[in-house]
């Protein structure tokens, strides 16, 4: 086959990309098919006539590359052969704590599953292929693992054990269940509980565990801030800078320089006003509006700017910090701490939107008429000047409650921007009636923040309240965002769009189910149904005591948005084209966003939709050089860290709710069913927004069964059934630290009410604020300031005045609490005293009080994986 070339679909992009090309992947895996056996290097090399030493090592880096896309297999007889035609799955390895997992394919087949042997020879994240060897117990197709593709991790953090003179890790990942036998001498000088992070030199086989050096200590178990050091190592997120990103940043001046102002339209004279969260540090977007006169056309409306950080005049194209925000994806929001992007030389200073300074924006100018209409936008290169840093909750002090006196004085102090804020207010009423005309989704939702006391200690969870304040930016950034889809609609540009699809079929099919049951339904429709019908069904059940239940119920019916190159609308926000401009500083894909617009108002493209003010015509290649394969493979890159930044948090504030809860053992609390699976009861609890496990082993006195369609468990013989939107007392059992988990059993209070009784109540229950933030779904767009995602589980049903004795009260909860705390003051005293020494007769008054608390309170947190306490443990050794 030496004339390859005439046979080779993709000889022509081969000879673009190399001097010496060689075969495309297509033409060797249709010989390879054609050829009817694999084949080896050597005979590739001869069959396809390849002769000079680039050629040679061109093929064999193709041939890995292929390998490790599992689109070939490497045999035990040293030849290649396609992976579909050995039967074989390629997918990704998604481990469970109890030791199995699955083999997600690639092609959107079905799971399949992994046993724990399997999972023994790979860790989470893994890349593998595995062919089908049968169907488990349950009928899920059952694999075995014939090669691991590529590993996902190549240091595991966890904790360091020893036993025997044999050190070990215990990985804090629960989904990797190896311990990792560590190389005698390369133990670090980590002490026995210390986290550490452990570099793998030998993978597990079927005969041998892990093998690993230590290569950092991270320090000790209970250190304040050790949950987000963890978690940064467990999910691989990227927290150091190369020395190559602080090179160049401090290569930037820390003020806007003169030059850079050039050919930028000056809106410095305008009064622009950043609105943020108390705490904010980085800000991306300034706001300004003025009403149109009303002799003009449309008969009035508004002129809306929104000025964006220009972050890509900074980040260019191919630097060393344009490479770092890439590998990022996204700033990373843990409590009380932040993991940027981008270095604080830009995210906190020459790129925030600091007040009384000039900076460089990105502006999206737009015309909004008086219902809501946006009837032109531009964008444009600018330099403005913040006029105030404003919060939002002085900002709503001004707006909604301005008899006030601290409102007078807010007035007072910021008098002249107020006059604009009272036209942004006037717009934000005006686009959330339009809002509500176009048929956007809004869920009742809530949400908290954590409060620290001393040493990161939580002092308390509050649920934090959005006000119009709040939603006043978040429709701004809305109608920004959408103009910047449109822009790039209109001129054809290649871009990554957020993207959010309607409920996927076998969601929506049990979302019909459950409606049925309550005598609802969910308009058809011929392609399913409309973010409109679940508006109107919304409206519908508003004012039923099961509104949060059947919301609850309906928001988990809908997918997650993505960023991806192919528009396919937003249904939550239902807009046929929605894209995110408003966070460049912490969202890689609006830097993207900004490339793109960047490239048309620098090209000479004859458009009524840019101002260019003399801008320089720069190459688009420059600029922006991404085609629409380039772009979906970053869109997958930042929906992955988008997820990857989400389940980090997650588990971290899931890791100091565990702590704040490890003293609470043995006290009860009321709280709300929020969700209900085979295996057990989800609730949270009313006034500290806790969430834990009733498991179904726990409920007493019957055998329950699960029943997905009206989401219970229904008792076999005492017909007792737990349901979503339930209210219960639970007592806190147990808390493992480790494994990020509490643990409820229920109450006595809810035991003892009749068989039968409805516990929903009509209103919130104790705790709970008296009304909740109305947010869009699953876009997460609240001044579009926080990383858009999955929304937060709806609230719980609120609560009325007890009817009767038999009705749960708070009250016999805390009377309950402090019986608890007084037993455990006093267990605690008397160990103290026993450890000095006291009398005989105490000490043996207080060996079973002693006993008591070891087996209650002290031992709420475990190992999840350390050594026994008998010292039998014994690793298999390394050959």
């Amino acid at each position: 086959m030496a004339d390859w070339q005439t046979l080779d679909p993709e000889a022509a992009r081969e000879a673009e990309k190399y001097e010496n090309p060689i075969p495309s992947r297509e033409l060797i895996l249709k010989h390879l098919d054609e050829r009817g056996s694999p084949a080896s290097r050597e005979e590739l090399v001869d069959e396809f006539g390849l002769t000079t030493e680039d050629q040679l090592e061109a093929l064999r880096r193709r041939l890995r590359a292929m390998e490790r896309d599992a689109q070939l297999i490497y045999t035990r007889r040293g030849t290649y052969a396609p992976v579909d035609k050995l039967d074989l799955i390629a997918g990704r390895i998604s481990g469970h704590r109890d030791g199995f997992g699955f083999l997600i394919p690639d092609d959107g087949s079905d799971d399949l599953f992994m046993s724990p042997a399997q999972m023994r020879l790979v860790f989470d994240g893994d890349r593998a292929l595995a062919r089908v060897s049968g169907l488990d117990r349950r009928g899920r197709r059952e694999g075995v693992i014939v090669e691991v593709v590529s590993r996902a991790h190549e240091t595991i953090v966890g904790r360091y054990f020893e036993e025997g003179g044999i050190g070990f890790v215990t990985p804090d990942n629960p989904k990797v269940q190896q311990e990792v036998l560590i190389t005698p001498g390369r133990h670090g000088a980590a002490k026995i509980g210390q986290f550490v992070g452990v570099k793998i030199t030998h993978w597990p086989t079927a005969r041998f565990q892990p093998q690993g050096d230590i290569v950092e200590v991270l320090g000790n178990y209970m250190a304040p801030g050790m949950e987000i050091d963890v978690a940064l190592r467990t999910y691989d997120i990227p927290h150091v800078w190369p020395e190559a990103v602080l090179k160049e940043a401090a290569k930037l001046k820390p003020q806007v320089e003169d030059k850079d102002k050039e050919k930028r339209i000056d809106l410095r004279h305008l009064p622009f006003v950043t609105i943020d969260g108390e705490d904010a540090r980085d800000f991306d977007d300034a706001v300004y509006c003025e009403a149109k006169s009303k002799l003009r056309l449309f008969n009035g409306g508004w002129t809306l700017y929104v000025a964006i950080a220009d972050v890509s005049s900074y980040v260019k194209l191919g630097s060393a910090l344009d490479v770092e925000a890439q590998v990022r994806g996204n700033s990373v929001y843990f409590p009380e701490r932040v993991i940027p992007m981008l270095p604080e030389q830009l995210s906190n200073g020459l790129c925030s939107l600091n007040p009384k300074v000039d900076r460089l924006a990105m502006v999206c100018e737009m015309t909004i008429s008086k219902t809501g209409e946006m009837t032109d936008y531009s964008f444009y290169e600018a330099v403005i000047h913040s006029h105030a840093r404003l919060t939002y909750n002085k900002v709503s002090t001004m707006l909604e409650h301005s008899r006030t006196s601290e409102a007078k004085a807010l007035r007072g102090e910021f008098g002249d921007v107020l006059p604009h804020l009272k036209q942004l207010y006037a717009l934000y009423k005006v686009l959330l009636s339009a809002r509500h005309v176009r048929g956007a989704i809004d869920f009742e939702t809530q949400e908290t923040r954590i409060v620290f006391g001393s040493e990161r200690k939580i002092a308390e969870i509050k649920p934090t309240i959005r006000n119009d304040a709040h939603k006043l930016i978040e429709e701004c950034m809305l109608a920004a965002n959408v103009a910047t889809a449109e822009f790039l609609k209109k001129h054809e540009i290649p871009a990554l769009y957020r993207v959010h699809d309607g409920p996927p079929p076998e969601r929506l099919e049990k979302l019909r189910a459950f409606l049925g049951e309550l005598g609802l339904s969910l308009n058809k429709g011929k392609d399913g149904p409309s973010p409109k019908d679940y508006r109107a069904l919304l409206e519908t059940i508003q004012g039923r005591p099961d509104f949060h239940v059947i919301q609850t119920v309906m928001l988990r019916s809908l997918s997650q948005a993505v960023y991806s190159a192919d528009n396919h609308g937003h249904f939550g926000l239902n807009y046929e084209a929605y894209t995110h401009f408003t966070s460049p500083i912490r969202r890689y894909p609006d830097l993207l966003t900004h490339r793109a617009i960047r490239s048309v108002i620098h090209s000479k493209q004859d458009t009524p939709h840019v101002k260019r003010a003399g801008a320089p015509t720069i190459p688009k290649a420059r600029i922006y050089p991404y085609d629409e394969a380039a772009l979906e493979q970053l869109g997958e890159e930042c929906s992955m860290s988008e997820r990857r930044a989400d389940e980090a948090t997650r588990d971290v504030v899931n890791w100091l709710k565990c702590e704040f809860m490890k003293d609470r053992v043995g006290e009860t609390f009321p709280g709300v069913i929020t969700a209900v699976t085979g295996f057990g009861l989800f609730v949270e609890l009313t006034d500290i927004f806790v969430e834990g496990l009733v498991h179904v082993t726990a409920l007493p006195g019957d055998y329950y069964h699960f029943d997905p369609i009206h989401h219970r468990l229904a008792g076999e013989r005492t017909g007792r059934n737990f349901r979503l939107g339930d209210t219960v007392e639970v007592q806190v059992m147990r808390v493992d630290l480790d494994e990020r988990k509490i643990d409820f059993g229920i109450g006595e209070a809810t035991l003892n009410q009749p068989i039968g009784r409805k516990n929903r109540k009509a209103d919130a229950p104790a705790g709970k604020p008296k009304s909740y933030p109305t947010t869009p779904a699953v876009e997460k767009t609240a001044s579009d300031k926080t990383s858009a995602a999955a929304p937060k589980r709806s609230s719980a049903p609120s609560k009325r005045k007890a009817e009767s004795d038999e009705v749960y009260r708070a009250s016999d909860a805390a009377a309950k609490n402090a019986e608890v705390r007084k037993s455990r003051e006093m267990k605690k005293a008397l160990l103290a005293d026993a450890s000095k020494g006291g009398s005989a007769k105490a000490s043996n008054n207080r060996s079973s009080a002693g006993g008591g608390a070891a087996g209650g309170d002290a031992k709420t947190s475990k190992h999840r994986k350390g050594p026994s306490k008998s010292g039998s443990r014994k690793p298999k050794a390394k050959s």
